[in-house]
């Protein structure tokens, strides 16, 4: 298991969940949900410096069937802008039915849809973040594929 911090990346539409690991890779938690839109890169940027974070895991919606679908063009065009735009590697990892665990999550601990709009992105971050971290830990080798900046997403 590589050493260090890694931050967890859930792209929505209107906002973004962010999580982050601890130093040693074993366990994820929230952090922000930060609005999709104007300073959006910006502010993880930021956050990918305050916690000093060596690398971005971004979750890539696919389809049940493995098909890409709209979300999971809009997911690799925000991690090429990620990739871009911080100093350290980015990387795309499946997440399919992380929004809908998240919100079942909730559901389950007592809170409901309309209160935990901007939650249930943290928490999808948060199971992102933890599947990669799981993945690495079993599979000795890191998770997802490494976004190319010269990419042109």
């Amino acid at each position: 298991m590589r050493p260090g911090v890694r931050l967890g990346i859930d792209v929505g539409t209107a906002r973004i969940g962010v999580a982050r690991s601890d130093l040693h890779g074993m366990l994820a938690t929230p952090v922000e949900t930060v609005p999709r839109g104007a300073g959006d890169v910006a502010r993880i940027r930021e956050l990918v410096g305050e916690i000093d974070a060596f690398e971005i895991i971004v979750g890539l919606p696919l389809a049940l069937s493995g098909r890409e679908t709209a979300s999971t063009g809009d997911a690799r065009q925000f991690a090429g802008r990620l990739s871009a735009a911080c100093a350290v590697p980015v990387r795309l990892v499946d997440e399919r039915l992380s929004t809908v665990s998240a919100a079942a999550a909730l559901r389950a601990s007592g809170r409901n849809a309309k209160n935990s709009r901007s939650v249930v992105d943290q928490v999808a971050a948060v199971i992102i973040l933890q599947h990669a971290l799981d993945f690495e830990r079993s599979a000795d080798s890191a998770p997802g594929a490494v976004v190319d900046p010269d990419e042109g997403f």
